[in-house]
């Protein structure tokens, strides 16, 4: 069964995409898509790392393109951000 949701992909252009999602019911990762395992060195047994495992109830390549987006045109492009105005630096009275 699938569970579908509308997403906005950027790469490898900008789209509108329909993905598949976790089961929320899973047992396994809780319906968070994957789940942690912690792993320890072989000769000590100590503590080495974490490795995330993706869950089996999620298929993350699983996506179809609903609409390609057009590109922002190069002039809209800003390199500064924009300072509002009424903004102050200055505490209220």
């Amino acid at each position: 069964m699938l569970r579908l949701r509308i997403q906005r992909a950027t790469w490898p252009r900008p789209a509108l995409i329909l993905t598949d999602t976790p089961r929320p019911d899973c047992p396994k990762c809780g319906g968070d898509g994957d789940f942690e395992e912690d792993y320890g060195d072989h000769g000590t047994g100590e503590y080495a790392g974490t490795d995330w495992n993706l869950c089996t109830c999620w298929n993350i390549t699983r996506s179809w393109l609903l609409m390609p987006l057009p590109r922002r045109p190069r002039w809209l492009h800003r390199s500064a951000p924009v300072r509002d105005p009424w903004a102050s630096d200055e505490p209220p009275f």
